[in-house]
This record gives structure tokens, sequence and C-alpha cells, in this order.
């Protein structure tokens, strides 16, 4: 349910983000974007790609070989990680003392003998014998949550490594394996898989005392019945390595979490919301009758942003000053933005790739990512179950 026409920009966008991805397919990246494959590969023909990746830049010969030896070595790094993690485990996960002494019995048997090492260990025979007969329903057990742990890994990955098991049990869900949310923790946990945490906020929201008061007409409540009726929004600061920041701001739906616009730039002056306001207007075709939330930062109690909500027929809202719970949605999608695009990182490296990164995820927020509030599914998903809901209730009527 993307949009049907895109204008310059995006399509600018999502060439570059493609030719900055080596190794990804046109497939991958248009369904981050929301949008048909072939369409993207005309936009990038049109750009003068020519083919799939043959404008490539190529890197050195010698600094490929130093990468990929470099990679190979973090693989077995990896793999012999996780072969010592599975030897220690069958001895001491769970730090269960009786059950490790059990295993350590069925090791050592053939050297030892049974009665002799229950003896020196203080173990009952007929209780390793009970532990002993129940190990195929242990080894059909593990071998289970092996080939479980190996699918959480691939929709792990898929997400860039943000998903936590909330949202790994839904995609598991969605295609169609049963599976108790308990366990999906329980083995990511014993795989060391694990989704990405908050991080500490810049603060980006300066008032102005002198500026006229606006009601807050929303009142915590962070919900809508029907999408295009409230938004919430507010401005992210966006570090980059050795450079001027960068500022993103939002307009979300309150109906479907869906990012209806946004703007970037490396200013927070009022253009920088009016240009997120308008890209929410252009996404909606019109926003009239819609009411929007905000802090009292300068830029949202300024009188062109004023003006600017007056043009589109939008009620203003706010939040009071300095209590950041009353825009609590907007700060929690700058949270999980910050969160899943830098991944621990104190910055980007360059503009260049915080405004990549940022069309990136803010169009797979759309188009894929799982919400919690929705259900885990994503903003659009959730608007097209809407208006196949009303339509079907509209002819039943």
């Amino acid at each position: 349910m993307g949009m049907k026409h895109y204008p310059p920009e995006f399509k600018a966008d999502a060439v570059a983000l493609y030719r900055s991805r080596p190794g990804v397919t046109v497939a991958a990246v248009a369904a981050d974007l929301g949008v048909h494959p072939q369409t993207l590969r005309s936009w990038i023909r049109a750009a003068g790609q020519g083919s799939a990746k043959s404008a490539q830049p190529a890197s050195p010969a010698a600094s490929l070989e130093a990468e990929n030896e470099a990679l190979r070595k973090e693989v077995a790094e990896l793999k012999q990680e996780r072969e010592i993690l599975r030897r220690a485990a069958k001895y001491f996960a769970g730090r269960d003392e009786l059950v490790s002494r059990f295993q350590f019995v069925a090791d050592h048997q053939s050297a030892f003998g049974v009665k002799r090492l229950c003896t020196v260990l203080g173990l009952s025979r007929s209780g390793f014998y009970r532990w002993a007969a129940a190990g195929p329903a242990r080894a059909q057990k593990a071998a289970s949550d092996d080939r479980l742990a190996t699918r959480i890994r691939a929709v792990h990955e898929e997400s860039d490594g943000t998903y936590g098991a909330p949202r790994v049990t839904a995609e598991l869900r969605s295609t169609g394996l049963v599976v108790n949310h308990k366990r999906v923790e329980r083995v990511m946990r014993a795989a060391g898989i694990v989704g990405l945490h908050l991080r500490r906020r810049q603060r980006t929201t300066i008032p102005d005392p002198a500026a006229p008061k606006v009601a807050d007409r929303i009142g915590r409540d962070f919900t809508a019945k029907v999408p295009n009726s409230r938004y919430v929004g507010d401005i992210t600061y966006l570090p980059v390595a050795g450079g001027k920041p960068l500022y993103l701001a939002t307009v979300i739906d309150l109906c479907s979490r869906r990012l209806a616009g946004w703007a970037i730039a490396d200013h927070m002056r009022a253009d920088l919301v009016i240009d997120a306001l308008t890209a929410a207007e252009r996404t909606r075709g019109s926003l009239r009758g819609a009411t929007f939330h905000s802090d009292h930062g300068t830029q949202y109690t300024s009188k062109a942003f004023a003006d600017a909500c007056a043009a589109a027929g939008v009620t203003r809202s706010m939040s009071a000053v300095g209590t950041s719970a009353d825009n609590a949605a907007a700060e929690a999608f700058n949270a999980s933005f910050k969160r899943e695009t830098l991944q621990g990182a104190k910055h980007w490296p360059t503009a260049r790739q915080a405004r990549l990164d940022t069309f990136r995820w803010a169009n797979r927020y759309n188009t894929r990512r799982r919400h919690s509030h929705l259900g885990h599914v994503s903003p659009l998903t959730y608007e097209a179950t809407l208006a196949t809901t009303s339509t079907t209730l509209t002819q039943a009527a």
C-alpha cells in the first residue's frame, strides 16, 4: 500500500541506497522501501546504472582480499566460540549440578564404571539410569531447539539484528510455525541472540517562554480510531563523526503508527518541521481535520509552523513544557529509530550515510517492521487490514 507516484527525491535516494549496499539484491532493497523490484530496476537504469551492479565502485584487490580474510577469521572465531559454548552447556547450562554430574558419569563410565562414579559423586545409580533412559527425548529436544535457533537467527539477521523475542515470535508465527514466546526467549538466550536496547537521547526541545500557549488535545491518549485523524511529531538528533549533526523531524499517525511524513536537515529551524508536515500532507493527500501533537520546541511554537498547520487544516496540540511523557509516542519512535540504525555506535561515519540509513529505515519501518502496538504487523499492513474491514462492514450494511 505504498505511494502510487514517487517524487524524484525518493527515486534518487532509493538508487543511492541500493548502490551503497554491495551484495544486496534489488529485490531486498525494494522490499525495504515498499516498491516493486522492477520499479526500482527502472530507476537504477534511468540513473545510468545499466545492470544490476555494474556501476559499483571496485575496491582494490589487496584491500578486498584483506577484508575477506578478516571476515573469514571472524566467522571461524564465532563458530569456534559457539562450539565451545555448546559443549560447556551440556555440563553447566542452568547451573544444574545434578545434571552435570550425571553427564560426567555418562562420559566417563567406560573408564571408571557407573557404580564407582556414582559412589564417588554421591549419586543414585537408579537416578542415573532414569536420566540415561531419557537421553533420546533430550536429544530430540536439543535438535529441535537447534533447528529453531537457525530460524530465529535468520529472522534476527533479516531485521538487521534489531528484533527481540516478541517480534521474532510474531515473524515465526506468520510463516505458520506454532511456537511459544517463552521458548523463543529461552533459545535466543542460549544462542546469544539479543535485540537492541534503548540509548540515551540528545535533548533537542528548546522551549520559547514567550510563545503563545496551545492546548493539549491529546492528554497522553496516543490512540486514534481511524488513520489520518491524530498525529504526533518530534525532532531527534543524528550525530555525524567529525561533522555537523543532522536533525530528523517526524509526523506519525497515532492510529497505524505510520511515519506519514519526515524531513532531515543540518538545522533545527521551523522549515524542518514544516517540511515534515508537508511530506505527510503529500502522503495522505490532505490533512484537513487532523490534530497534530508536539512538544513546546521553538520550531513547533513558531508563527511559520502555526501558519503551515492552518493552511493544511490541521489543529495543533502541545504537551506540557519539560514533560516527555506527554509526547511519549514520538519519543518511543525516536528511540527505536536511533537504536536500530546506530546499533550501539556513537555516530554515523558521514552525513550521506546518515541520510541513506534514515531513508532505508523510514521506509522499512512502514512496509516491513513489526510494531508491538499493532499486534506485531507493519503500519501499512495494519492500514490495509483496517481498509479491508471497513469495506466488508460497508458491504454487509
